[in-house]
């Protein structure tokens, strides 16, 4: 198993990645290369960081790729309403994966946090 994979902020990101790619099959197909490609970069781009970080030699360089996942997940926050607000994505699901976009935020703040005063 590598690092990142014993991680929960990569584990819960990856996990999140997955429904999002599921739930955004149901978008319209105009938003093909519009909303669906957006969110779903961003969802990808957290676990992603966290994964590229974690190999890296230094914890300053592990805290710099958090940040990055940190700001994804700041961006899926807007992307996400924004497909609520066009009825892209109903009540229930929107619910579900700002849910789990919060814990993950926590998760990734509190390890920004743990990393930045170990280094």
């Amino acid at each position: 198993m590598r690092p990142h994979q014993k991680l929960n902020a990569w584990k819960t990101s990856f996990q999140f990645a997955t429904q999002v790619y599921t739930i955004t099959k149901e978008f319209p197909t105009e938003e093909k290369f519009g909303l669906i490609s957006q969110i779903r970069r961003a969802a990808v781009s957290v676990p992603v960081n966290i994964a590229e970080g974690a190999a890296r030699k230094s914890k300053k360089e592990f805290t710099h790729f958090l940040h990055i996942s940190l700001g994804s997940a700041s961006e899926l926050d807007t992307l996400l309403l924004l497909s609520k607000e066009l009825n892209y994505i109903d009540q229930e699901n929107f619910s579900k994966l700002n849910q789990q976009l919060e814990e993950i935020s926590k998760i990734l703040s509190g390890l920004i946090r743990y990393t930045s005063t170990t280094n």
